[in-house]
């Protein structure tokens, strides 16, 4: 399958549920753990057909971006390094922030 996604303009950026964002980009910019969009599939749920991009190579000048496991059923997606490629990207975890505890130093009254 090549290049078949949703249709956004060029920079469109949508909001989703749970803080995740679709954007379209191009393919070489493509990152691991991103979603991308592969077809109707067989499922009636629209949720199950984004797959996680699992691998992202560089094969003869094209951008090869792999969903599931190489030793199992996956997805092959093939594309330009600049063709424009939709996918929804969940936003890097922020760590919470260290609390120092306060060193207390008093006596039990013993």
């Amino acid at each position: 399958m090549i290049g078949q996604y949703p249709q956004l303009c060029a920079g469109e950026v949508q909001e989703g549920a749970g803080m995740t964002t679709r954007i379209k980009i191009a393919a070489a910019e493509v990152q691991l753990g991103d979603l991308i969009y592969n077809g109707l599939g067989t499922s009636k749920h629209p949720t199950d057909t984004w797959e996680t991009i699992t691998q992202v190579n560089l094969v003869d000048g094209l951008i090869l971006l792999i969903t599931g496991r190489l030793s199992g059923p996956h997805g092959e997606f093939w594309y330009e390094p600049d063709e424009l490629v939709a996918v929804i990207r969940h936003p890097p975890e922020v760590p919470e922030p260290v609390v120092a505890k306060p060193h207390n130093k008093r006596s039990h009254g013993h």
